[in-house]
This record gives C-alpha cells, structure tokens and sequence, in this order.
C-alpha cells in the first residue's frame, strides 16, 4: 500500500492527501515532522521536505511528482482530464498558483505565522509582486463552479489548499486580505468545494485536529 508521509500542517502534503482521498486511491499515512534529520528519512527525501510518497517502486518526494505519479498509476481515475487542452490547463493553472502565488508569499510565513521577524524589503517585495500574479490566476480561472468551468480537477484541490494559506499570510502582515482585494472569495469557493467533496472536508477536519493537538499543553 502507498505511504504518504509528512504533517497536516503542510499545504503540499495537504495537497497530496486530498487527491489520494478524492480518486479513492488506498494508502495509509505516516507522521513526518520537519527538519528531518533521520538518515533513512532523508534517502526517501532527499531535500528533506515533506511530502513524500512511499511506493512498491521506491519513494517519491514533491507533490506534483506524487500527483503526477498517481495519474500515470490510475488514468481511470481521471485525475487530470482526458482532453490533452483540459488536462494542459490544469496543469497551468497549478503552476500559476504555487510558483508565482504561493511560493512568492511563503517570505511572508516566518512572521505571519511563527512571529518571527521580516524584513520591510521582503514585504514590499510580495505587495508588489503577489497582486499580479493573482490578477493571472483570475484570468486563468472561472470559477464556475471549478477552476476550469464545471469539472473538478487537481487545479481545484490546488486552489483549495492554497488560497487559503496566502489569504492567512498576506492579512497580518498588510492588514488586509490581498486574495479578497484581487476580487477572488477564496472563502465562498472553499465551502463550496467542502460541501461537494467529503475529501475536502476530511483534510481540513484532519489539519485543524493537528493543529489541536499542538495547542494542548504538554
């Protein structure tokens, strides 16, 4: 059976979890915790990130790699498209949100999140770039109801585990909702895919119970 291995706190092992969950594909996890200094952990992992995807075949690391992985394994899963166009879209779409969106604010995560200090340098440096790479994302999307129009796609479960965290992010540090101000509810289109997928729903259960568990004293 695969193992997916890393921590719900992690939106790219989020990620993973949701489109195992969401195409019925078995697997079974495995709580990883980062740094990972573990010399058996780092050959399944070699940047030591997380996730990574135990299989019959070796481990995999990346969460496109293991998305990817996934799709090739089980095409009746339709995990992308059948169109070749569709399935070139949501890839794209993917890639507009974690290269040029999530990657650019996660510079922000250390003070956002952890209270750890920024440089004003780095925070101006994500207000300028993030609105116009949201402003992308919206020519991209349709959001009717899914990201490209009325099927569901791995540009969804992506959008899903993402727009969230860059409108956590951006909030604290500018005292404002950067997705919100692009014109993108982020929230409407998160309770939607909640409401339509038990996937959806049992990833964020599973991310707040961790985050729980970390709350309680010791």
């Amino acid at each position: 059976m695969l193992r997916l291995c890393g921590f719900p706190l992690s939106n790219y092992y989020n990620k993973a979890k949701f489109a195992l969950l969401e195409y019925g594909i078995p697997f079974d996890e495995m709580l990883v915790t980062t740094p990972i200094d573990d010399a058996a952990k780092r050959a399944d992992t070699p940047l030591g990130k997380v996730p990574y995807l135990q299989t019959e075949h070796g481990p995999i690391s990346e969460s496109q790699a293991i998305v990817d992985y996934l799709a090739m394994r089980h095409p009746e899963k339709r995990i992308y498209p059948a169109d070749a166009y569709a399935a070139a879209k949501a890839r794209e779409i993917t890639i507009v949100l974690e290269l040029y969106i999530e990657w650019c604010v996660r510079d922000l995560f250390p003070e956002a999140f952890f209270g750890v200090k920024i440089s004003d340098g780095t925070k101006a440096r994500v207000e300028k770039r993030l609105p116009h790479a949201l402003q992308g994302f919206k020519r991209l999307a349709s959001f009717s109801p899914y990201l490209l129009g009325d099927t569901f796609s791995i540009a969804d479960i992506a959008a899903f585990i993402h727009l969230p965290i860059v409108a956590l992010a951006t909030k604290p540090i500018y005292g404002r909702d950067l997705v919100v101000e692009a014109g993108i509810d982020w929230k409407a289109y998160v309770k939607r895919i909640e409401a339509q997928h038990p996937a959806a729903r049992r990833v964020s259960a599973d991310r707040k119970a961790y985050v729980a568990g970390l709350a309680k004293p010791a």
